[in-house]
């Protein structure tokens, strides 16, 4: 559970229309290929979904091929430091003295626990010490419509134990969980008890995501994240500042060496997305298909 919590978190910021690099991020295409400025190798990057129904779930063998030839792979976290479950669970907790009873009304919290009981399979007592992201990402889970789910991201962690090639990451986990902090508990426990009140819109809502994603659609998996209910006015937070971020991490990596950057497919698309990004940094950043 906590592998899966881990990897919810740092895609739940997952879930344009205009660019004005001369480059069209148009074709559909979740692997690009990044050149120019002096590389002597092209490195790319892949966008990921981080939780899809295993039957969903596609890896082409090209993707697969220039994975295993990078000679560094970044994961938006580094996902095998033995340290990040522990750091995952501090930045999780609540401050001494607030609960998620504490924050929810009497008549929410009843909602929510009767709710939890019946799709997670426990009382949310349980982890009534835990921030009310804790709870939605649990939700969500159990709004996927399928019982066996599969994620990119451990795909890329099983490849990289039996290669033993290690894993980087573009954030900290403490950075990451900076985006939720900024959002006000109150706020995260209406959106929960509105994920609870129409569960069926929600799960269309992801079956939408996960559709656009199948077809590989970036622009439109960015225009989609910035305009849910969960995300919107706050895609400077979610999205463009992380993206930011990350350009120089990928630039001093890329200068080592033949690199494979992995992140949420809602990060590459946008006039601030990662692929707008690195062109605007100089590079030459084009779809592969595969």
């Amino acid at each position: 559970m906590m592998n899966k919590l881990i990897l919810f978190l740092t895609g739940f910021i997952i879930i344009s229309a205009h660019h004005s690099s001369a480059q069209s991020a148009s074709p559909n295409s979740l692997l690009w290929e990044i050149s120019g400025k002096g590389l002597k190798q092209p490195s790319y990057l892949f966008g990921t979904i981080h939780m899809i129904c295993k039957d969903d779930f596609t890896l082409t063998e090209r993707t697969r091929n220039k994975w295993k030839n990078a000679d560094q792979v970044f994961l938006e976290l580094d996902m095998d430091d033995p340290k990040l479950q522990l750091q995952l669970m501090k930045v999780m907790q609540l401050p001494k003295g607030t609960t998620l009873k504490s924050i929810f009304s009497e008549e929410g919290y009843l909602k929510l626990d009767q709710f939890f009981k019946e799709k997670v399979g426990m009382s949310v007592a349980a982890i009534n010490g835990y921030k009310p992201m804790m709870v939605m990402s649990l939700l969500y889970q159990k709004l996927l419509p399928c019982k066996e789910m599969a994620s990119y991201e451990t795909e890329f962690m099983s490849m990289a134990k039996d290669r033993k090639k290690d894993i980087l990451g573009l954030e900290s986990i403490e950075a990451q969980m900076l985006v939720f902090d900024s959002i006000p508990d109150e706020q995260e426990a209406a959106l929960i008890l509105e994920m609870i009140d129409d569960a069926k819109k929600q799960n269309n809502e992801l079956e939408k995501m996960i559709d656009l994603y199948k077809q590989k659609d970036v622009e439109a998996l960015y225009r989609f994240t910035i305009e849910s209910p969960s995300s919107l006015g706050n895609e400077e937070l979610f999205l463009h500042s992380r993206n930011r971020n990350w350009i120089p991490v990928m630039q001093a990596a890329l200068q080592k060496g033949t690199c494979f950057f992995a992140v949420g497919a809602a990060h590459l698309g946008g006039n601030e997305g990662v692929i707008s990004l690195l062109r605007k940094a100089g590079y030459t950043v084009k779809p592969v298909q595969d």
